[in-house]
Formats: structure tokens, sequence, C-alpha cells
């Protein structure tokens, strides 16, 4: 599927700029699209109401994961890779895994977390537009975990009085803190295993802080304490001074187990002794005043740390000197020599992999971009521009009051946008009208005149005589021909109209008079305004008449000229607004065809839905299809009346539904591709054709496993295995890789 987005990245912006990546209906309605953010290929997901944003390819071997399909994985929505069916969350990134505890009695897999693997970006909505915010791509982190509880029996239990959480909001290089509380699976209620702290340090380094105030995640959660000990970068031991007993049962039972995973890792351990100790009775101690039964002294402390090979400090209280200083002090320290060594490692481990490997793995290239199809541009109003010009159909003419003639018109048209006309060609009766000044409008301005002697004209009368109005006032009558361009060309813009009877009349006031009547003209019932609003209304947003208020002369009978016979059915249609949007039915009303004097039009090899659907476009300007299947029987029907926009709002909207459908239902679909291929091609659609020859090889996993893929022809066989993804030689090239490395006996960096 091609799901790239059309918007492309500014040259000149900041690495980390947020980047437009399309409109927010549009992501919405297709559910994923990909788009270069800063020249890195990035998947945009809307699953279940959120935006989601990360690296196309996956972490493990560069995998499609906009092809993969959207689970449901121990409460989070997860992205599968459709590689090798590696489980990613969709809002951390995290790699997911199932495990068991080999130590419980009965042991049940149970997902577990690798931590972050895949890169993430934020996602904004803005004014309906979707940007995409990349993380830093030279970002590197230091993983803390913190073991134990500082607080006393007499201390407030909350987040705010811990030890990390006032080194957070304390220290000066921290910014962005944000907590969260993760996995419950010790079944404490109200007290979470561990507590997950984010933070940003020394500019571009992420600190991720887990905070573990119970030590029986030991004893109940075993795989998530060893794997939180194997991630550390830096392990905090704390306890509170006041509370001896937790410290002995620390001690004896839990720090045992802290040394022997320590004896397979070489991580830094800080033990920091939190509290001011409260016995009257002085210690013998000289570094404190507490009893040695009731407190825990500074030896103990001291003792345990050279157990550990760990750092020992005393926190009186959670100040700034304390915490910030001394406590920050070493703990900064101990992540300055965390990075310098990751750093030393990657550069080792890349030099050794590159001497293993000898080769460098194949690289999967990205599909090939999708023919961009463009739309056509709205004709509407110059139609019914060019109708008023070209005098066809005409059905109404104007006279002056000494019967010369004036203008020629359509009463379809005119309907469409005035009350007044309405009454006046007995579309509507005086007891329809509830607003009486229209009434008066139409009895001062208009007089139907079928007595008086008119003209003989030349005019083809195979659509009947037309209607002929008298227009009463001068001034008005003079600039007719003016008003009817200014209704004709859908927007009303009433200071051309102004200017245009400015160079007609000279009178300013004569001028105003005759825009107030055209003001009357064209009044809703009901509502009253000035040529003056209605100009400054015009001004904020034009007002768009014709093709919303044809719509009310659709598919009825009224001032209807014509009758198609569809399916058996018949449908009414005015020739009027055929004529002027449709060049086939045109020519085929003017010319010398049997439609040109007939009534009854008979339609051949199109369904009455499909038909009503194109005369809808006709008439508004607009389409909606119900499925693919519709949109290619309009599509069909648009060609064979040369209607080229439709045709294109038909393609772009095939295009879209395919473009939405995820790969699971792209397989299953009864929806045959190579059929529309068919159709496109005998009905000179190239842009769509094209399209989806494209769509095919680049699904070509899919397609070539069904029955549907043999009715392809040679030469659309050969395109299709030239342009496929991926592509034979990448195939190749990884197989050959493979055996190189099972050859060498390496682990292999692609699989």
């Amino acid at each position: 599927m091609d799901l790239h987005s059309s918007v492309e990245t500014p040259h000149k912006m900041e690495p980390n700029a947020p980047v437009c990546v399309g409109k927010e209906e549009e992501i919405k309605q297709s559910q994923r699209i990909i788009a270069s953010v800063h020249d890195r290929e990035v998947v945009i997901f809307y699953h279940e109401g959120k935006f989601y944003a990360m690296d196309c390819g996956c972490y493990h071997a560069g995998g499609p994961l906009h092809l993969g399909e959207i689970e449901d994985i121990n409460g989070q929505p997860c992205i599968i890779c459709p590689w090798h069916k590696y489980k990613i969350t969709l809002a951390t990134g995290e790699g997911l895994y199932q495990a068991i505890n080999p130590t419980a009695p009965s042991p049940t897999p149970k997902w577990r977390s690798k931590g972050i693997k895949q890169r993430t970006h934020k996602v904004t909505v803005d004014n309906g537009k979707v940007y995409v915010t990349p993380s830093d791509l030279s970002i590197r982190s230091v993983h803390v975990v913190a073991f134990g509880n500082e607080r006393d029996a007499f201390s407030e239990a909350d987040q705010q009085s811990s030890l990390i959480w006032t080194y957070l909001g304390r220290s000066a290089l921290i910014s962005e803190t944000e907590s969260s509380l993760l996995l419950n699976s010790a079944n404490h209620v109200g007290n979470p295993v561990f507590i997950e702290y984010q933070a940003c340090v020394f500019g571009n380094v992420r600190l991720v802080v887990h905070d573990c105030p119970l030590w029986d995640i030991f004893d109940s959660d075993w795989y998530t304490s060893q794997n939180l000990i194997g991630g550390a970068d830096i392990i905090v031991i704390k306890y509170s001074v006041n509370d001896k007993s937790s410290f002995q049962e620390v001690k004896d039972s839990y720090v045992p187990m802290i040394k022997r995973a320590l004896n397979h890792y070489s991580i830094p351990v800080i033990i920091s002794a939190v509290g001011a100790r409260k016995s009257e009775v002085p210690c013998t101690c000289p570094l404190c005043t507490s009893d040695r039964g009731s407190c825990v002294t500074a030896s103990e402390g001291i003792q345990l740390a050279r157990e550990l090979g760990a750092t020992y400090l005393e926190l009186h209280s959670l100040s700034d000197f304390y915490v910030g200083k001394y406590f920050g002090g070493v703990l900064e320290y101990f992540m300055i020599q965390s990075l310098n060594q990751k750093s030393s490692e990657k550069m080792k481990k890349r030099k050794k992999s590159h001497k293993c490997h000898g080769v460098i793995p194949p690289q999967l290239e990205q599909p090939e971009k999708m023919p961009i199809l463009k739309g056509e541009a709205s004709h509407y109003n110059s139609d019914l521009r060019n109708l008023l010009l070209c005098c066809q159909c005409v059905d109404v003419v104007f006279y002056s009051e000494d019967l010369k003639e004036v203008v020629e018109a359509h009463k379809i048209v005119l309907c469409s946008v005035s009350h007044v006309f309405m009454l006046l060609f007995n579309v509507k009766s005086p007891a329809d009208i509830q607003d009486s000044s229209i009434i008066r409008t139409a009895q001062t301005l208009f007089a139907v005149n079928s007595e008086a002697v008119f003209p003989v004209s030349n005019r083809d009368s195979s659509c009947g005589p037309p209607i002929r109005v008298i227009v009463k006032d001068s001034f008005f009558c003079f600039c007719l021909s003016d008003i009817l361009h200014f209704i004709y060309s859908g927007a009303f813009q009433w200071e051309l109209l102004e200017e245009d009877i400015k160079k007609k009349l000279k009178d300013t006031g004569e001028v105003e008079l005759v825009l107030e009547k055209v003001k009357c003209v064209l009044k809703t019932p009901g509502k009253a305004a000035s040529s003056k609003n209605c100009r400054s209304h015009q001004t904020a947003r034009p007002l768009q008449l014709c093709n919303t208020s044809l719509k009310l002369f659709f598919n009825t009978p009224v001032l209807a000229d014509v009758i198609f016979q569809v399916q058996g059915a018949t449908v009414p249609a005015h020739k009027a607004v055929l004529v002027a949007r449709c060049e086939v039915m045109a020519a085929m009303f003017n010319g010398s065809y049997m439609e040109a004097s007939s009534c009854l039009v008979p339609v051949y090899g199109v369904s009455k839905d499909t038909f009503l659907s194109f005369l809808e476009y006709l008439y508004t300007d607009s389409c909606c299809p119900a499925s693919v299947l519709q949109a290619m029987s309009l599509l069909i029907c648009a060609e064979m009346y040369q209607v080229s926009r439709l045709q294109h709002i038909c393609e772009l909207y095939i295009i879209t539904q395919l473009q939405s459908m995820p790969s699971r239902e792209l397989a299953s679909t009864s929806l045959s591709v190579v059929s529309l291929l068919r159709k496109a091609k005998f009905h000179n659609s190239d842009c769509l054709s094209t399209w989806l020859l494209h769509f095919i090889a680049t699904n070509y996993l899919i397609f070539s496993q069904k029955p549907e893929f043999q009715d392809l022809s040679a030469d659309e066989r050969d395109f299709v295995e030239m342009h496929r993804w991926p592509s034979n030689t990448y195939l190749k090239q990884l197989a050959d890789y493979r055996n190189y490395i099972h050859s060498q006996k390496c682990h292999c960096v692609v699989m």
C-alpha cells in the first residue's frame, strides 16, 4: 500500500522543528500514512482516537511497520512487525515479549518489556493539521534504579517527600520531568511496584528513573526485579535512619540478592541514609545522636556500603544542600561516567561487528513513490456564465416597456436564486410566499405578457416558445444584462456589479436605487439586508448560491423540459443545466440529433443510481460515491459523457479507499483490483490504471497470492515484477548474507 504523505519537509528548518504531515481528517480516514520528517521516514498512526508516530523501519531488521497490524497487548496498542512479528507499543516504542518465571510454583507466560526499542516522535494537532516533532536523533539515556523507602513511620507517604522526586524537582540540570505509575503485579493496593520518572539532563540525555519503594518486588515479581537491575546504569539504595527493623530486614534478605546480581554487572551503587536520628539517648558514635537500638547508625550504613562496594551518603534532610549538591553531585558524577562508558563500548562493539561479519548487511529500499493524481479545478461558475453568453436552451426573454428585446435567460437559473422569479414563473404561488415585500417586488419590476405583439425572432424553438417578461423599471432594465451576469457568476460580487452599473448610470442616486432593487430580487424571505450589508458579507465570504440552490430542482419535474428513461424508470431534468455542464449533452440537445427535438431521451449502459449520481454532480458540482465499485461505475458514466473533472474525482476516491485498507483487509477483500485495472484501461483512465499497477507492485506479497494475479497481461506482469517491493535483488542479497553469517558462526545483525 502507498501511504506516503504528499507533504515535503522544507529544506531550511531547525533539526527538531515540527513538520506538517497532513490534514487531520485525511489521516483519520486513512488510519496511517508515511511522511518524510527531516529526511527521516516516519509512519503516523491514528488508532482509537489518538495519533502516534514512530520510525517506519522496525528496530529489529528494518521491517515496514506501516504494513503491520495493530493489536491490543496487555492493555497497550501495539504494532506487529509484518516480517518477524515483533511487538512494539505505539505510545512508547517499547518492545514486548512473553516470558515465565521458572522459580514460580506454577509458571504462566506474562508480557514483559524489553525497554524502549523503537524511536517514537511527538504528534500535535493544530488548526486541522497534524504535526510531527522528531525526537532528538542524537539522544542518549541513563537508567537509574532506586530501591527502598526513605520515609519513617512518622512521615507522610506522599510522592513529593521522596528523595528521587525532590532531586528531579530541584536539580538545575533537570527539565521536562514527568512520572507515571507502571506495573502493579505485586497487587499492592495503592502502592505500585515502581514509579517511573523521565527527564532530560545535560541538554540531550534522557534520564529514566525507576523508584521501587517496596523491597518485596524481589519476591512477587522476580523477572521485573532482574530486568531492572540488568538495565540499570546506576543503583540507589535508600533507607530511613529511624527505621532499623526495616533496615535489618533489607540487609538480611534483599541485599544478598542484589549482591549476587551485581556479580554479573559492573554497576555503581549509592547508599543514601535519609533523615535526622530522633532518639533522646545519645549514641557513642560521634557522627550521630541516636540510640543504637532504635536507629541505624552511620557505622552500620558504612559497613553495608563496603559489602556492596558502594558510595555511602548521609542526608540529614531533603534540603537543597543535601539533595541538590551532595546527593545530586555524586549521582551526576556516575551519570557522566556511564555515558562515557557507553560511548566507548558502542565504538568497540561496532568495530567488533565489522570485523566479525566482514560484509555489510543488505539495506531494504523504500517502496517506489506512487504516481500523484492531480485534481481538476471546478469550473461550475464559468459554465453558468457561458450558458448566459451562448444563449442555448433559452426559455425566458426580457423586454423593455417599448417591446425592445433586452436579454435572454433561463428560468431554472433565475428561480434557483430568487423567490421573485419563482413567483413570476409560477413555481410558487403568492400563498406560498410569506414575505409581502417579495410579492411587491415582482409586481413592481416585472410583468409576464403574452398578448403584446413582439418582434419576430430567429431563435430555435425546439424547447418551446420562451416566456416574455416586460421590465417596468427603465433604470433596472437598462442594467439588466449586468445584473444577470452578476447572478450567473454564482459568487455575488457586489463591488463589481456596482462598478458596472456606474458605467451606465452616472447619477449616484440612480445607482443606489438599482442596487437596492437587486437586493430585493435576491432577498431571502424573512431576512432584511441592505445592499451595503450584502457587499460587506461578500468581502468576508463570497456567496455560492447556484450550486446549492440548483439542488432543489434536481430529480424534480418542476421546470423540467427533458425526461431520461433509465432501466424502465423516468428521471426529469433541465436542458439548460445539462447543456451548461456537459459538452456531450450540449451537442446532443443543440445539434441534429434525435434528442434535440424529443422530450424523452433513453439512456443505455448505465444504471439508474449511477445516472442519478452523474446528474447530481452536474447540478451541484459534487458527488459522494458509496463504494469503490459505485465510484468506478460513475467514472465510466463520466467518461461516456466526457466530464473530465468527475472522472478525476472518482479516481481520487478509488485511490483513497484502497490506500486506507489495512493489509489484512486488502488480503481478504473480495474487491478485485485487477478488474478495476481492466476497467480503468478500457475507459481511458490512464492515471488510475498506472496507479493501480504501482499499487499491485508495492503490495506484491499480497497480490501475488491471489488468483486474480494470473489475469494480468504479460506486459502488466513484467511491469509489476520490475517495480515489485521488496525486490528480488534484496531477497537474494538477504539470503546470501544469512548464509555467510551462519557460515562464520556470527550473530546476524539483520535477523
